[in-house]
C-alpha cells in the first residue's frame, strides 16, 4: 500500500496513523515545505505498508520506527535540496504557513501528553527559526531538530545520521550555539508587534524616512518569487535602498491590501499579508532585533502561499 492510501484508512485500523500529523511536523522543520514534507510522510508510510503484516508486528515501538526512517529521507532530501537550490530562480525562503499548518493537528491530536512522541510547541517553525535552520549542516538540522524540539534520544539520532551519539550530541551542540548567537538581542512580542505595526504603516504611507529608522543600518530583504513572479533576485543590503525597494513593491500594485495575521502557537510572530482582490499575494514576515529590523523576508512564489488561499 503507498503512503497516500494510509489516508484513507482509519486509526482503528491501523494505530500509526495518529503519528501522521507529528511526523508532518517533524518533516516540516526539517525540510521549510509542506510539498517535500508532505513526500516524506509518505514515503514512511509506504516502506511501513511495503513490510509483511507478521514484520510490523514484531517492531516494539512503530512511532520510534516512523520517526527514524522520516529522519533518515529528511537527511536525503536535505542533501539533494541543496543541489535544487542552486538552481532554483532568486533567492529561496522557507514557505510561510498560517495557523491551520500541520504544528495546529499535532496539538490537537494528544500527542503532547506522550514523551516518546512529544512535539515541543515552541518558535521551531516561525521563519527566522527555519532560515536559522537552513544555514546548518544536513545533519546537524537533523540532530538539532529530532533532540531539541522532538526530544529523540541521541542513541537513536544515531542511526538515522550514520554517527556515533557523542558526535551527534556534539552536532546539536554546533546547532543550538549557532542559533543563539543569531537569535542574540531579538526582541520580544510586544516589540516585536509594535515595529511590525510601524512597519506597515510607514510601508502603506510611503514615508521613506520613518521606514528606514526603523531598518538596520545592515538590513537584509530577501523576496521568493521562485521564477513565478517579478521578485529581486539577490538580497537587498542597507536601509535605504531596503526601504525604497519595500516602498516601490508598495506602489507597484494600487489594489493592494495588508494585514496583520497572527499563528496560533503563542511564541509565533505575526505576518504581513499582503493581498490583492482577495487573494493573498505575498507573506512579508520580519527578524527584530533590540528595537531595529534587521531581515525582511517576502514569499511570493505562488505554490509557496497556497496553505493562505
Amino acid at each position: 500500500m503507498r503512503g497516500k492510501d494510509a489516508g484513507q484508512l482509519s486509526t482503528r485500523s491501523d494505530p500509526t496513523l495518529k503519528d501522521r500529523p507529528m511526523l508532518m511536523a517533524l518533516a516540516f522543520r526539517m525540510l521549510g515545505s509542506t510539498h517535500d514534507a508532505e513526500d516524506v510522510v509518505q514515503e514512511t508510510y509506504a516502506r511501513w505498508y511495503a513490510m509483511s503484516p507478521s514484520a510490523r508486528a514484531g517492531i516494539k515501538s512503530p512511532t520510534a520506527w516512523l520517526v527514524r526512517v522520516a529522519g533518515r529521507i529528511c537527511l536525503d532530501h536535505l542533501g539533494s535540496a541543496r543541489v535544487r537550490r542552486e538552481k532554483y530562480t532568486g533567492e529561496w525562503l522557507p514557505e510561510p504557513l498560517p495557523d491551520s499548518a500541520a504544528w495546529s493537528s499535532v496539538r490537537r491530536s494528544g500527542h503532547l501528553d506522550d514523551p516518546a512522541d512529544r512535539v515541543a510547541l515552541d518558535d521551531s517553525v516561525t521563519m527566522g527559526m527555519l532560515v536559522l535552520l537552513e544555514a546548518l549542516t544536513p545533519a546537524q538540522r537533523v540532530s538539532f531538530v529530532l533532540h531539541d524540539v522532538f526530544k529523540v534520544p541521541f542513541a537513536e539520532i544515531a542511526a538515522i545520521v550514520n554517527r556515533s551519539a557523542e558526535s551527534c550530541r556534539a552536532l546539536a551542540v554546533a546547532a543550538r550555539r549557532a542559533i543563539a548567537s543569531a537569535r542574540r538581542n531579538e526582541a520580544d512580542q510586544q516589540e516585536y508587534r509594535r515595529l511590525v505595526r510601524e512597519f506597515k504603516r510607514a510601508c502603506q504611507t510611503g514615508e521613506l524616512d520613518r521606514l528606514i529608522a526603523l531598518l538596520d543600518p545592515q538590513v537584509t530583504a530577501r523576496a521568493d518569487g521562485g521564477g513565478h513572479v517579478r521578485a529581486a533576485l539577490r538580497p537587498i543590503r542597507g536601509a535605504e535602498r531596503t526601504a525604497r525597494y519595500l516602498i516601490g513593491v508598495s506602489r507597484r500594485e494600487s489594489r493592494l491590501t495588508a494585514t496583520l495575521m497572527t499563528l496560533e502557537n503563542a511564541a509565533h510572530r505575526p505576518a504581513l499579508v499582503c493581498r490583492v482582490d482577495g487573494a493573498v499575494v505575498a507573506v512579508v514576515t520580519l527578524h527584530v532585533a533590540g528595537s531595529r529590523i534587521t531581515d525582511v523576508w517576502i514569499t511570493l512564489n505562488p505554490e509557496k502561499l497556497a496553505a493562505w488561499a
